[in-house]
């Protein structure tokens, strides 16, 4: 093929529709864009399986996989022709184009030649050379975004209503629109934000996830009629579609708003047997489980010696989902630190040797990159260890103010201020001259900007700590 032909094959590539030419990455890595749509994403509906393996054809391309990229792109195609018989041809155009992206990365020109030369025969019929406007191929960019972004939604929502426009009524499209709406936080205000939802339900009265996503919506009003509404809408689409992961995963979310542990646990556990390798629905069953523990120590020392055993067996289940999670994935922040308080906890109330293996598990997040947030809740965590099970001040007073030097605003950091005031004000209290109460004090004017009646304090402060000095002279 000469130099010419292969500059015109590529010029030809770039206006193809297809996962080569919507930019669906952005700015994440491979990692962070394949465990979005492998593991993290929620719709994993079984009558997209067409869409499913051009995104795993393009994710797998991008690992140098290619033979099992091809093999995927063969899969989708045998699809579309049992499951869209009469629009095979179109349906097939993005299928098509990553055919010809892959071959073409591959360097079999001809190869990627003759799927340019596919698309372009379908698309002559339309007096368009390599894309056409079809609902269809606005449909599947819709269902790619909406599998592939978490910030890009509203991109998803425009392809599904380029679509609505040639074929309003269409069940397909307004599910999609209806799910890009619903995690649209600033959609527009003066509609109703159930109104998609309860549209794509009318039209398309067989898709349960939609009707747990409207009860999640109904959720959000919190008022008892509506709230008694959702109940019902998951109920149902739970009793219909019994072992839809994506109907299961967001019913679960709606138990958890609840508070309603035990419901959600059994939910995602359900969705488990059918995906038991998705480190997010570990996580999940973990943080009810550790949620429980929690519940559980806010009833009271003498309730909580009586239900030990039961707070032990929560621990040891929250612990082992999120060691599954984390073994799987390396994407969750402060997991490492979750599960060490967790340990810290069970040490409080057993023999065993579970501070060693807190310990154990701080310093393994110590040692990660984090975030300056996830840094601070980490120096919190650990400051709590060593005042509360460890009982050794000083190095809880040290990870507190580490935490709070990092200049960004957070709960984590507003929490360690108050334990440092408190921890100062404690000492003072027992003796006005402590020297690192004082100082602890001044650190925080200093961190907080001082004010007239924080300098008079501080002069009063001062003035007593030279009073005692003199005193402690003449005694000696």
């Amino acid at each position: 093929m000469s130099e010419a032909t292969e500059n015109s094959l590529e010029s030809s590539l770039r206006q193809l529709k297809c996962h080569f030419t919507w930019d669906l990455i952005g700015e994440r890595s491979l990692d962070e864009f394949e465990d979005r749509v492998l593991h993290k994403d929620e719709f994993q509906n079984s009558e997209f399986k067409a869409t499913m393996l051009n995104i795993s054809a393009y994710i797998k391309h991008r690992r140098g996989q290619n033979e099992a990229a091809l093999q995927c792109l063969k899969q989708a195609e045998e699809i579309i022709k049992q499951e869209h018989a009469g629009q095979a041809k179109i349906r097939s155009l993005v299928t098509w184009g990553n055919y010809a992206w892959i071959y073409y990365h591959l360097g079999q020109l001809e190869d990627a030649q003759t799927y340019v030369d596919k698309v372009k025969q379908v698309c002559a019929e339309f007096s368009s050379p390599y894309r056409i406007e079809s609902p269809e191929l606005d449909g599947e960019e819709g269902w790619a975004r909406l599998k592939s972004t978490i910030k890009r939604n509203e991109r998803a929502k425009v392809c599904f209503e380029k679509a609505l426009e040639k074929k309003p009524k269409n069940p397909e499209f307004t599910s999609g629109w209806a799910i890009a709406c619903s995690r649209l936080d600033h959609w527009p205000p003066s509609q109703d934000p159930t109104d998609p939802l309860r549209k794509a339900i009318r039209l398309n009265p067989d898709n349960q996830y939609i009707k747990t996503l409207l009860a999640l919506k109904l959720q959000r009003v919190k008022d008892k009629d509506t709230g008694d509404e959702g109940e019902r809408l998951v109920e149902e689409a739970l009793k219909e579609a019994p072992h839809a992961t994506d109907v299961l995963r967001s019913a679960a979310r709606f138990y958890r708003n609840k508070c309603a542990w035990d419901e959600t646990i059994k939910q995602l556990r359900k969705a488990l047997e059918i995906m038991p390798h998705n480190p997010y629905l570990h996580y999940q069953i973990g943080s009810c489980y550790r949620s429980q523990v929690l519940q559980l120590l806010e009833t009271g020392e003498k309730e909580i010696y009586e239900e030990r055993e039961k707070l032990l067996k929560q621990i040891e289940l929250a612990v082992r989902h999120l060691k599954e999670a984390s073994e799987n994935s390396g994407n969750f922040s402060c997991i490492y630190s979750t599960m060490a308080s967790l340990y810290a906890i069970a040490g409080q109330y057993t023999k065993a040797g579970y501070y060693e293996e807190a310990e154990c598990y701080f310093q393994k997040e110590f040692s990660q990159e984090l975030t300056p947030v996830a840094k601070q809740a980490l120096h919190l965590r650990y400051g709590n260890f060593q005042l509360y099970q460890m009982k050794c001040a000083d190095k809880a007073i040290h990870h507190f103010m580490e935490g709070v030097k990092i200049n960004v605003e957070s709960k984590e950091r507003a929490k360690m201020k108050v334990k440092l005031q408190k921890i100062a004000k404690n000492r003072l209290s027992r003796n006005e001259a402590d020297s690192e109460a004082l100082d602890l004090l001044a650190f925080l004017r200093e961190l907080n900007g001082e004010t007239q009646e924080d300098k008079d304090l501080k002069r009063d402060l001062a003035s007593k700590l030279h009073c005692f000095s003199i005193s402690r002279l003449d005694v000696e």
